[in-house]
């Protein structure tokens, strides 16, 4: 399974990085008063990690390469801004943090958006399928319905309205793709893949410990607090 692509679109990206590559392999600034000194290619892959949520090869598949070709000269401008580079070529996503700069105080970039409890859940959930799946060496494919069944062993801990949860789930399932953590497959209205970038986001480690925390949470042996966004 491939994330769900327009081929047009595709297309004329890979058009604009040959334009883009010809001007720069002849040397010539790429628009009026231009000292950069990335290719264009480069520079793509760039803006297209610092406006998010990551560079995918299966969405990607244009700037993925010239991330790969022009990583270092990447990764000097994003330590400008006090950034760092993840990348993970085998899993072929890579993404944007704000570095850790200890006592030093830098500005911050990037901006984290607090999680309701259920769009936590259902992140823990989606890291744990993606993990099943690469057991079997296969993308990540998970269905609305299935979702939101596996959302609603949380309903007694959020809500009494049963049809109230289930459109707070379907509000955190559009999130996740409106963030390209999940993509509709092409043909499908309902059916979704799961991004890798989730891999790089949570640890096993991390996965393990939230499992069981939201385990006991389950089974009522524990009183995880539940954020007043999923009242609302």
């Amino acid at each position: 399974m491939n994330w769900s692509e327009d081929l047009d679109a595709e297309d004329r990206e890979h058009q604009a990085l040959r334009l883009g590559e010809a001007a720069s392999a002849a040397g010539k600034p790429l628009f009026l008063g231009d000292t950069g000194t990335l290719p264009f290619a480069a520079r793509r892959a760039l803006c297209q990690l610092l406006a998010g949520p990551s560079v995918d090869a299966q969405r990607h598949g244009a700037l993925w390469p010239a991330l790969l070709r022009h990583e270092e000269d990447i990764r000097r401008v994003l330590c400008e801004l006090f950034l760092e580079l993840v990348l993970d070529r085998e899993g072929g996503v890579a993404f944007t943090r704000q570095a850790d700069t200890a006592e030093l105080e830098s500005p911050t970039l990037l901006r984290a958006a607090p999680l309701t409890f259920i769009e936590s859940a259902l992140l823990l959930h989606l890291r744990q399928r993606l993990a099943e799946a690469d057991t079997r060496g296969e993308r990540a494919v998970v269905e609305e319905a299935q979702l939101v069944e596996a959302m609603s062993v949380y309903e007694r801990h959020v809500s009494t309205d049963r049809a109230g949860y289930a459109r707070r789930v379907l509000t955190a399932i559009a999130k996740m793709r409106d963030n390209q953590l999940l993509a509709r497959l092409r043909g499908s209205e309902d059916r979704y893949e799961v991004s890798p970038v989730l891999k790089l986001l949570f640890s096993a480690e991390e996965v393990q410990a939230l499992s069981q925390a939201y385990r006991e949470l389950r089974e009522g042996h524990a009183g995880l607090s539940i954020v007043a966004a999923d009242e609302e």
